[in-house]
Parts: structure tokens; sequence; C-alpha cells
């Protein structure tokens, strides 16, 4: 069978006591390394599991999934991912694809950034669509995840946003030549991701693009995460000016807009104002909610 085990947010310790027992069983066991990290490396895993890990990146997991897959019909093979299996669609591929081969698969579940935000306070069934960031280039700058973020605006909800991770990838020139040398791993900061959506807001600004009460601007409060689910989180309110240069540490960072807020999201945020004014903006907002 084919097991696809959450390995939760933190560190080794977090895997499921059901997660581990398979780990230990496995005939073979793939670390998924490119969706996202944890803050204890490969090394520090094994020696929790008792159990060498396979790194497995993009291009075996997406291209060459048969490696994977191979003989998981008549062994156990165990397919680890930071987080939940399904925070990707990725892993739903290869869940279609060991199908397709008449292979059992199990899915062992675990917390993810996508229900884990909730710790900063703002209630989960809040939450809009949720959207990403990617690194710009010189050449290619997209911008629509705003259109989406000002569209939960207008519905009143929340806007979780996942910033990009570069692990294992080539120039466009090493690419074009064939040549096997990959970039040092790279992760988006909160501060970048604000910074993007300045620049966005600034050119559009520039365009004579109107803008509707609901709109997002540069005062508008949104919260950065850093290290969710570990020992050295990091949770802050503040506005998008604010944030584009704040430091929150090393990776892994998210990014959240806020919609409309209700009074008790107002008062948790309030212990993770990053200035007495933005704990008042946020007191004079409360007091305006309904219970």
């Amino acid at each position: 069978m084919l097991y696809l085990i959450g390995l939760g947010l933190g560190d080794a310790e977090d895997v499921t006591v059901k997660g581990l027992k398979i780990i230990k069983r496995a005939s073979r066991v793939y670390l998924e390394a490119y969706t996202s990290i944890l803050t204890v490396g490969k090394e520090a895993l094994e020696e929790f599991y008792g159990r060498e890990l396979i790194l497995a990146d993009r291009d075996m997991v997406e291209q060459q999934s048969d490696i994977i897959l191979k003989h998981a019909d008549t062994e156990d093979v165990a397919f680890l991912v930071v987080g939940d299996p399904f925070g990707a669609t990725t892993h739903s591929d290869l869940i279609i694809r060991a199908l397709s081969c008449s292979i059992p698969y199990q899915v062992v579940h675990n917390a993810s950034i996508m229900n884990a935000i909730g710790c900063c306070g703002l209630q989960l069934y809040n939450f809009g669509e949720t959207v990403s960031f990617v690194f710009w280039t010189d050449d290619w700058q997209p911008d629509s995840y705003v259109d989406k973020i000002e569209a939960n605006l207008r519905n009143n909800h929340h806007t979780l946003c996942l910033l990009d991770i570069k692990v294992k990838e080539q120039s466009i020139e090493n690419m074009m030549k064939g040549r096997k040398v990959y970039e040092p791993p790279r992760y988006m900061t909160v501060s970048q991701a604000a910074e993007q959506l300045l620049t966005v807001l600034h050119q559009r600004q520039n365009k004579g693009q109107s803008q509707d009460v609901s709109a997002l601007t540069e005062e508008s409060i949104c919260v950065g995460v850093a290290r969710l689910g570990s020992t050295s989180q990091k949770i802050m309110a503040a506005s998008l000016k604010q944030m584009a240069s704040i430091d929150m540490g090393a990776p892994l960072h998210s990014l959240i807009i806020p919609g409309d807020l209700h009074f008790l999201e107002c008062e948790m945020l309030k212990y993770y104002a990053f200035d007495d004014i933005i704990a008042k903006r946020l007191s004079d907002n409360r007091l305006k909610t309904k219970v």
C-alpha cells in the first residue's frame, strides 16, 4: 500500500502515532522536499524515526512517480508530507497515479497551514479564497491575487496568503543548457509579500483605477505569521505599510489580510499588535462590531 503521511508543522515530534508506526515498518520512506519545510532537517527526522529517508523533489514526484510507486502493490511505501498530504494538489495527482496502477492507498492526516492559521485569533469560517504569492522576476510580475483579496474583502472574508518557496530550482540559463546546477533555496518573507502588495497598489493608483471603500490600502491591518506550529512561532498585526519593514525571522512565513473583524478577533489580535496605534485601531474596531 501507498501511505501518504502528514508530518504537521513544527518538528519531528509532530508526526501522529499512527503515522510513526507506518514509517517504522515501511519498506521505503520518501520525504517530499519542495512544497514546504519543517524547522528541523532530514537528519533530525531520520534520527527520530529510526529510518533512512529518500528525498523526493518536484521532478521525482511530478515526472517520475513510478519510482515512488514501484512495488507499492506488494509492499508498504510511505510518502511524507510537511503539514497535511492534501495541502498541495501534487499529492492528489500521486494518488490518481496510484489508483490507475491498482495500488491501494491510505492517508494519515495532520495539522496544516489551512487550519492551524486559526491560532492568530481569526476564525476559520470567516476565511475566503486562499491565494499564493510567487517571487517576481524582471519579466514576470503576476498580480491577479490582488483581485481575489479584494473580492474576499467585499464579501467580508479574510484572505490567507501562502508565500513562495524555491527549493532545488534551476536558473533559466542552466535549464536551457541542461546543467543540473541548482540555485540556493529561497523562502518569501511577509515583508517581501507586503512590499509586493504595496507595489501593485501604487501601480494601480497611478493608472487611475478606482477603489471602493472595501479595497486594500497601505493602512489596512494585516497579520504576519512565521514558523507556525514551532516553539519559535511569531505573530504580528500591523498595517500593510509597516509589515513591509518587519523582520519576522526564519521561514516559513504566511500573510493574512483580514476582512471584517468579529469583536473576539479584534481582542485576540490586540495581543499581537505591532505598536499602540495598531492596538488602538483594533480596540476602536472592536467597539463598532456586534456581539
